[in-house]
């Protein structure tokens, strides 16, 4: 699919206003000229055609794109939290672009699968490449492939999904896909899914990580891409559902519209008196209350974690082990990984792995989305709590689990481990 031809000004209004960009503006042609429509003809073919000073912009622009966003990425790796590993230096945008282009059209291994399939990407390529840069970084290498090739890179990997029967092919171009997106694009797609699939309570948990187990920005920026994406808001969808109940509907439509402050500001006061009403709620069995709903959907991480701790110095245990204890139901669980996510999301995300790969067979849209969503954020943790919790490896459970392509890409993401 092609797209339409940019304008000549794509890149104008990013030049510098001072003096040396003013006599850039002068000096560049009027028309930069288009790349042709077919995305099937290499760059080389119409960059030879460009005026100097115009391939120069271009050239500049893109790296200035690209360095705009380092910022996003630099916020993970300085809580030293992520397993992705970028090589350094990394390469330009450019020549990203180009690799992802040489991967996607591969080879055919015969006539045959030229026939029906088309080229065969090279996967090991891909994995090499997107699955060694920042959110930031695949971000910049999007918008290079499509001015270069004029044609969205998440368009080429939906057409290869659509061809594809083979499961294990669709689970790697679905991760893929998921992981080449931006993160918050990439959780509004998830959080429409569980939607259209609330019946099952692994799905409902989507709406409680997402909400949880984000920065209050993140969440914003989720429901942004979610109205943009699917023209209704996320808390329309939640309270429209005809498969949620109450009073678990309630509480996760407090959730998705929360914005919690996000400082450290904890007052003790506040957390001895909602820890008192935490304990009544659970113990008499009536979570349902709207004080449950109300504290967890409001209150900072930081108050919480504050709450939860006089609850278990008060009472004498931990409030999830009062939730196991006293309650019951889908509301119960939902409460459970609530408190999890706000708190420790480690011991949430361990037990969704080990649930994924648990007996026969895996469910691989549980396993793609912990280790895509949180790879750039506490995937070490994760791991960490799951050798703690179970005595094996994250990799190791994964090796044994999953095969080919989308092993290779998920053990790439989650980072080496001793096992």
């Amino acid at each position: 699919m092609c797209m339409r031809q940019p304008s000549s000004r794509l890149f104008t209004n990013e030049i510098s206003s001072s003096p040396a960009g003013a006599a850039a503006r002068r000096r560049l042609p009027i028309s930069v000229p288009s790349p042709p429509l077919s995305p099937l003809r290499p760059r080389r073919e119409w960059v030879a055609h460009m005026p100097v000073s115009s391939y120069q912009l271009y050239k500049s622009q893109l790296l200035v794109a690209y360095l705009s966003f380092t910022t996003t990425a630099a916020f993970s790796d300085q809580l030293g939290m992520s397993t992705v590993a970028v090589p350094s230096p990394a390469p330009t945008v450019s020549d990203d672009a180009e690799s992802l282009r040489k991967a996607l059209q591969g080879n055919a291994s015969c006539l045959l699968d030229l026939f029906f399939l088309g080229w065969r990407a090279d996967k090991g390529a891909l994995i090499e490449i997107l699955c060694r840069r920042t959110a930031a970084q695949r971000a910049a290498i999007r918008r290079a492939y499509a001015f270069l090739y004029r044609e969205p890179l998440l368009n080429c990997f939906r057409n290869r999904l659509s061809r594809h029967c083979r499961l294990i092919s669709v689970d790697f171009w679905r991760a893929m896909i998921f992981w080449t997106m931006d993160p918050a694009e990439r959780d509004a797609n998830l959080v429409h899914e569980a939607l259209k699939r609330q019946k099952d309570e692994n799905y409902t948990l989507v709406l409680v990580e997402v909400s949880c187990a984000s920065t209050p920005d993140h969440l914003m920026a989720v429901r942004d891409f979610y109205r943009n994406l699917f023209g209704c808001s996320v808390e329309e969808d939640v309270a429209s559902s005809t498969a949620l109940r109450e009073p678990l509907k309630k509480m996760l439509v407090s959730l998705v519209t929360s914005y919690r402050y996000a400082g450290e500001n904890v007052d003790m006061d506040v957390a001895k008196l909602e820890a008192a009403q935490l304990a009544e709620a659970i113990r008499e069995k009536q979570p349902h209350g709207n004080e449950i709903a109300r504290i967890i959907s409001t209150r900072n991480k930081a108050q919480l974690r504050a709450t939860f701790q006089r609850y278990k110095e008060e009472y004498g245990t931990d409030i999830v082990e009062d939730v196991n204890s006293h309650c019951r139901g889908k509301f119960a669980r939902m409460l459970k990984s609530a408190v999890w996510c706000l708190t420790s999301p480690e011991k949430h995300f361990v037990e969704v792995i080990r649930h994924s790969i648990l007996g026969l067979g895996t469910y691989e849209d549980m396993l793609t989305r912990v280790i895509v969503s949180r790879a750039e954020i506490d995937m070490k943790q994760i791991k960490e709590e799951y050798k703690a919790k179970y005595k094996s490896s994250v990799t190791g459970d994964v090796t044994g689990d999953t095969s080919f392509s989308y092993r290779d890409m998920l053990l790439a993401l989650v980072g080496k481990e001793e096992p």
